[in-house]
C-alpha cells in the first residue's frame, strides 16, 4: 500500500443502514420518493434505474431507506455475487426506498461515495463475501459482521477523487469495447441465422413437403418418468433438456445412473452418434445432434430422430429444425397454461420441405462453412469479453493498491478493444 494510505473498517468510515426516521423528519406521508426494486439496481453500475415513485407512507414500512449519494449493495444470493451495486442520485425529494435486501452505506466524510462504489465493485470483495454467506439455499446473505469489519484502503480525499477520475475514464473505454464485442457477437449469430432462414424460405424446384415420421427410421421419446440417479460418476449418462443447445448435444454437466437403469431406459432404442435430439419442453424447440459415443439415454421431455439416410440427411434435419419455419410450427403446437410443451404425437407430425439428397448435401456444405465461421467469431469475441472483464478487475486491484496512474488503462484497453463489426453476404462471404 502506498505511503500515506491507511486502512479502516467499513463501519468506521460509513454509516451502515441509516435510520428511516430521517425520511419521516424531512417529508410528510403523502410526499413522493424514488422506489428502486432489486431489478432496477444495476451490475457494478453507478446509476440506479429510476422509473417508479411512491408516497412515503407506501414504502416506509418494510423497505430499505437511502438518500442522495448513499451507496447501495445487494446482500442476497445471487445478486451479491453478480455485483448488484449503485449510488443513489437524482432521487425524488432526495430520498429513496427499495428492496429489504439492500445494504446502504453513507460516508461519514473520509470516503468518497464513488471511491467506495469502485472498491465494492472488486471481484475480490465479492469472493470474500460469498465464502462467508449463510442461510438457506437460494436465500443466502452476506453477514452483517463481514460488511462492518471489511477493511478499505484510504488515501486522502483528493487522491480518492483522482483515482475515481482515472477509473471513470478507463471504464468508459472498457464499456465501449464491451458494447462493440457484444454487438459483433450478436451480428455473427444473426447473420448465420439470416442465411439459414433464407435457405428454407426460398426453396428451389424439386422440393417436396413430407411428414418427419415418413422420412425417419425411428422417432423415440423418453421414458415418461425421471430415472433414479446416483451421486458418483458412472459410464451411463442422462441427457437432459439443458444439454441440448444451438445444434449441439453436450455431455457436460450430466446426471449418472446404474447399468440396470440405463438398460431399462434404453430398451426401445440406444442413442447413437448422428441422432437429432429435440426438446419438447423447458425450453421448447431446442435442437442438437448427438456426436458422442458415450453411453447416454434420453431424460424427460426429449425426442430423438434417426433419419432414413436414403431420403433425409441427418444434418439437413438438424438445420431444418433450427429454421424459423420449423420453430414457428413447433411453437404453434405448444400447449400448457404454465409451461409450454409439445405432445409426442405432434413431434412426429411436423412437416418439412426437403430437396433431393444431392441438393441437401450442397446446402449442408454451405451451412457448415458459415456455422464454423460463426463459431470462430463467437470464440474470438467471447475471449475479448473475458479479457475486458479481467482488465477491469486488474485496474481496480491497482487502484486500491495505490499503483494507479493516468496511463495504466488506456493502452491495455486498446489492446483488447473489439474490432469493427463483421458483415456477411448471403453468398457466404464474411468480412470485417
Amino acid at each position: 500500500m502506498s505511503v500515506g494510505w491507511r486502512t479502516e473498517r467499513l463501519q468506521d468510515v460509513c454509516q451502515i443502514k441509516p435510520p428511516k426516521k430521517e425520511a419521516k423528519q424531512r417529508l410528510s406521508n403523502i410526499d413522493l420518493v424514488s422506489f428502486v426494486p432489486m431489478s432496477d439496481l444495476g451490475v457494478c453500475k453507478k446509476e440506479l434505474t429510476l422509473r417508479d415513485e411512491r408516497s412515503l407512507s407506501e414504502v416506509s414500512g418494510s423497505y430499505t431507506y437511502f438518500a442522495e449519494n448513499d451507496v447501495l449493495l445487494a446482500k442476497i444470493t445471487p445478486c451479491f455475487e453478480n455485483g448488484k451495486l449503485g449510488i443513489g442520485r437524482d432521487l425524488k425529494n432526495g430520498i429513496g426506498f427499495g428492496s429489504s435486501e439492500y445494504i446502504v452505506f453513507r460516508s461519514k466524510g473520509d470516503v468518497d461515495p464513488e471511491y467506495l462504489f469502485y472498491f465494492l465493485s472488486q471481484a475480490s470483495f465479492r469472493d470474500a463475501g460469498t465464502r462467508v454467506m449463510s442461510g438457506a439455499v437460494g436465500h443466502k446473505r452476506v453477514p452483517k459482521e463481514f460488511i462492518e469489519n471489511y477493511r478499505i484502503p484510504l488515501p486522502d480525499l483528493p487522491e480518492q477523487k483522482r483515482i475515481v477520475a482515472i477509473l471513470d475514464e478507463a471504464f468508459e473505454a472498457i464499456t465501449t469495447a464491451v458494447t462493440n464485442a457484444e454487438k459483433n457477437l450478436a451480428n455473427a449469430r444473426e447473420l448465420f441465422e439470416s442465411y439459414l432462414n433464407s435457405v428454407f424460405s426460398q426453396k428451389g424446384e424439386g422440393w417436396s413437403e413430407v411428414r418427419v415420421e415418413d422420412v425417419c427410421d425411428s422417432i423415440i421419446d423418453c421414458v415418461n418418468k425421471t430415472a433414479p440417479k446416483v451421486e458418483n460418476p458412472t459410464s451411463y449418462k442422462m441427457i437432459r433438456t439443458t444439454n441440448v443447445r444451438d445444434g449441439v448435444v453436450s455431455i457436460d454437466s450430466v446426471k449418472y445412473v446404474t447399468e440396470v437403469v440405463y438398460k431399462v431406459w434404453t430398451r426401445r432404442q440406444v442413442p447413437k452418434v448422428g441422432d437429432v435430439i429435440l426438446t419438447r419442453e423447458a425450453p421448447l424447440g431446442e435442437v442438437g445432434m448427438l456426436l458422442s459415443e458415450d453411453l447416454v439415454f434420453l431424460g424427460q421431455r426429449l425426442v430423438s430422430y434417426r433419419t432414413n439416410h436414403k431420403i433425409l440427411n441427418n444434418y439437413f434435419l438438424l438445420y431444418v429444425f433450427q429454421s424459423n419455419s420449423l420453430q414457428e410450427q413447433i411453437q404453434s403446437l405448444a400447449s400448457g397454461s404454465t409451461v409450454q410443451h409439445m405432445r409426442v404425437p405432434d413431434s412426429k407430425n411436423l412437416k418439412l420441405s426437403i430437396p433431393n439428397l444431392g441438393e441437401q448435401e450442397k446446402i449442408i456444405r454451405r451451412l457448415d462453412l458459415l456455422r464454423n465461421k460463426k463459431l470462430q467469431l463467437e470464440t474470438i469475441y467471447q475471449q475479448k469479453l473475458t479479457a475486458l472483464a479481467e482488465l477491469k478487475q486488474s485496474i481496480l486491484q491497482k487502484a486500491f493498491a495505490g499503483e494507479l496512474t493516468e496511463d495504466v488503462s488506456s493502452v491495455k484497453v486498446e489492446r483488447v478493444d473489439a474490432e469493427r463489426p463483421v458483415r456477411c453476404s448471403h453468398a457466404g462471404a464474411w468480412e470485417r
